[in-house]
């Protein structure tokens, strides 16, 4: 009998050696979600008149909020320490954060921290490291971010003549379609997006682009599924936004055109939601 002239093979899952194997980039694998403040002993809210009477305000300006859009804020300059401290307890800390300050000068800071509660934003302001203003700021998004990224934009727009730097391709004809969406974008208009990420863009492009947008002084930084980090720019209405996985591996690099992006705003939902878990907590702190 002769020999089989096919050899017989195996067929199916797990038959056949592989020599390379996929690997997949590891995804965000943590979410921010709403935690409820640890409040004080009643006892420990004894003599708290200003900090309640501060956060019933708060409420208020929230429910207006809600009602009719735009911002509203609540000073807390010149409260005892106790306040402050029950203040920062009721509002703890949320997802957004953000920072206006120029590099090298100390002259003039701006924090913001948003609250626990989505749309209660904590702003404080300082000059040469001393506090001159501390406030509750209720709305979307502080006022001074948006103020800011439009003090920023460049009065001319710069252009390059002569030969490009080596390895920049792509760069010039990307910031030539930049520049026709910021002339043609209107308030109310949804952002345009475009998605660095999957364009053939070198290193070299990204810097070029990058030096010719300018980098603005707002600093917004989003924990909410991963991290997200917003930078304002020099050329109107646009941002970069750049999101990193858990192990801050960037996963999505772009440039938006719009007033500011939407993943650093609360949403109206989030400020009916937070009116409701605010009235709960300010009743609970004011029966004690």
């Amino acid at each position: 009998m002769k020999d089989f002239p096919i050899p017989v093979t195996t067929i199916g899952p797990g038959s056949q050696l592989e020599e390379e194997t996929l690997e997949y980039m590891p995804m965000p694998q943590g979410m921010e979600t709403f935690r409820a403040p640890i409040l004080p002993e009643p006892e420990e809210l004894a003599d708290r008149a200003l900090a309640c009477a501060a956060l019933r305000e708060a409420l208020v300006l929230l429910a207006d909020a809600v009602r009719d859009g735009g911002n509203r804020s609540v000073s807390l300059n010149g409260l005892p320490e106790a306040d402050l401290k029950l203040i920062n307890t009721v509002l703890g800390e949320g997802e957004v954060s953000a920072l206006v300050h120029t590099p090298g000068d100390d002259t003039y800071t701006l924090r913001v921290q948003e609250s626990v509660f989505a749309g209660v934003w904590r702003v404080i302001q300082t000059t040469h490291g001393v506090v001159v203003s501390d406030q509750i700021e209720l709305g979307y998004i502080p006022q001074a971010l948006k103020d800011t990224a439009q003090q920023d934009v460049w009065s001319t727009v710069p252009r390059w003549s002569g030969e490009l730097p080596p390895n920049v391709q792509n760069a010039p004809l990307l910031l030539t379609e930049i520049e026709d969406q910021w002339k043609q974008w209107r308030a109310g208009q949804p952002a345009y997006v475009i998605n660095l990420t999957l364009l053939p863009m070198s290193v070299e492009d990204i810097g070029f682009m990058d030096h010719h947008l300018g980098t603005g002084r707002v600093l917004i930084l989003s924990r909410g599924y991963g991290n997200c980090r917003i930078t304002n720019t020099c050329s109107p209405h646009t941002w970069r936004v750049v999101y990193y996985n858990s192990q801050d591996v960037v996963i999505l690099n772009t440039v938006e055109i719009t007033e500011l992006p939407d993943v650093a705003q609360a949403a109206q939902e989030d400020l009916e939601d937070s009116y409701d878990r605010l009235k709960e907590v300010l009743e609970w702190v004011e029966s004690a």
